[in-house]
């Protein structure tokens, strides 16, 4: 079967062991670090992809800093890689780190900058553990008088590491990233005998088509 790519309709859709079930938990809590952190972040990111006073090319590398600092890359990306993980070698799984962090920087910033024009709104938070969080958010849009409902982005954020807050999963209407990712590269390796070089060189081929060749 061949490997499909997540849709970038869908990314979150487009980055932990989720089901739709995580957000039937208890009811949104007071405002809170991870909130603060949420919203302060990624309206500089989408502000930053807003910016038409810098060129295609300087967007990209402000944005792949800026994401960088806000996620833990390496965590998503072992997540990913399910149970293939224990048994690949260091060196493998250094060269997939590396791929992933480029696929994904890739679909991230493909995914936000159709939203760059919008504004974020946190909506809420559900405390998970008291270093685990769940952000809720709505992308919301100044000129869009259809009277849909805003589109909701929540955001998974861990304090685990040294108090400092990370992005670990984000989501679209509850589908999360990672989650789709570990599915995809899962299967993806058992039709490949579980070679992680071919997976490498097919997410090479993914992050050249999400920035456009």
């Amino acid at each position: 079967m061949r490997f499909v790519p997540i849709p970038r309709r869908t990314c979150l859709a487009t980055m932990l062991a989720f089901s739709a079930a995580l957000l039937a938990g208890p009811a949104f809590a007071a405002a809170n670090p991870a909130e603060d952190f949420v919203q302060d972040n990624i309206h500089k990111g989408l502000e930053l992809l807003n910016n038409k006073q810098l060129s295609t090319e300087q967007r990209r590398v402000q944005f792949e800093s800026f994401l960088l600092g806000l996620t833990d890359m390496k965590r998503i990306a072992d997540f990913t890689l399910g149970q293939y993980r224990r048994t690949a070698s260091p060196a493998d799984l250094a060269a997939f780190d590396g791929a992933f962090q480029n696929y994904a920087v890739a679909v991230y910033q493909s995914y936000f900058a159709k939203y760059a024009g919008q504004t974020l709104k946190v909506t809420g938070s559900q405390t998970r553990a008291a270093d685990d969080f769940i952000v809720a958010t709505q992308l919301l849009d100044s000129s869009d008088h259809s009277g849909q409902q805003p589109l909701e982005v929540d955001f998974r954020v861990r304090t685990d590491a040294g108090g400092k807050p990370v992005v670990v999963d984000f989501s679209v209407a509850g589908i999360w990233l990672a989650l789709e990712e570990r599915d995809q590269f899962t299967s993806f390796l058992g039709q490949n005998n579980g070679n992680i070089h071919t997976l490498i060189t097919h997410l090479s081929d993914l992050a050249k088509q999400f920035r456009g060749g």
